[in-house]
């Protein structure tokens, strides 16, 4: 199904198709809002360790793991500010649609970048305080948790309601 044949991208009972791109514009920005907090708040937390006494304690597979997710949070605030600019850049072009069908991709990849830093911030932290093998149980068990709410819950529900269409 296309972007825009999407039942929740169909206008509502008088909006013409600028108010739907500007509600679906919001929706981005809200999403986008609530992605930035805990990413931020994760990046933090990441920068923060380096200053630790312990942080010079840890194996080089503990520094490799601890700079891939550095990268990780840098690429995540990259992707969740693009949206930002690509307002900033087409605003008063008239290119809301494309404004908000690019949205919708970079967010999905954003988010795509966080559940990957959520999975190797818990395979890190179980890592460094109990073990190797702590730290992938956690990171699987955070994996599943994300697979289940992130993707396949959204999937159920569309497809019961696409049953309950037929």
């Amino acid at each position: 199904m296309s972007e825009d044949a999407r039942p929740d991208s169909l206008n509502r009972p008088g909006e013409s198709d600028a108010q739907r791109y500007d509600r679906n514009w919001q929706d981005i920005l809200q999403e986008l809002r609530v992605t930035q907090t805990g990413n931020q708040i994760l990046t933090g937390f990441l920068l923060a360790l380096a200053f630790q006494q312990r942080f010079t304690q840890l194996p080089t597979l503990g520094v490799v793991i601890y700079l891939i997710l550095v990268g990780l949070a840098c690429t995540s605030t990259l992707l969740a500010l693009a949206p930002v600019s690509l307002h900033r850049w087409l605003f008063q072009h008239h290119a809301k649609r494309e404004a908000v069908l690019i949205g919708n991709r970079i967010l999905r990849v954003t988010l795509i970048s966080i559940a990957l830093l959520i999975v190797g911030v818990a395979l890190f932290l179980f890592y460094f305080v109990i073990s190797l093998t702590a730290g992938i149980i956690a990171a699987g068990i955070a994996a599943v948790l994300i697979i289940c709410l992130w993707v396949w819950l959204p999937l159920d529900v569309l497809r019961r309601e696409a049953g309950e269409q037929a």
